[in-house]
């Protein structure tokens, strides 16, 4: 288990300690759509995974073929 908790950072246990609170404040108000969303937003930094899934946030690296083009402009009137 502490192997497993030496991985997680700040965001990581925010973000479950709101999942939880969302699961509370739903069952104290009756409001149980809610809890669904508590549990999936609990689920989440416990699984360790986010949105985008498998990097999908990430853009590709533009490799440079180290030539500089001029950039010309136009003037519009």
């Amino acid at each position: 288990m502490k192997e497993y908790l030496k991985t997680w950072d700040l965001m990581r246990v925010l973000r479950l300690a709101i999942g939880i609170f969302i699961i509370v404040q739903s069952v104290i108000t009756k409001d149980w759509l809610f809890v669904g969303a508590g549990v999936l937003f609990s689920l989440m930094p416990i699984m360790n995974i986010g949105c985008c899934g498998a990097s999908g946030c990430n853009t590709p690296v533009r490799k440079s073929n180290g030539k500089n083009e001029e950039v010309s402009y136009e003037k519009i009137r």
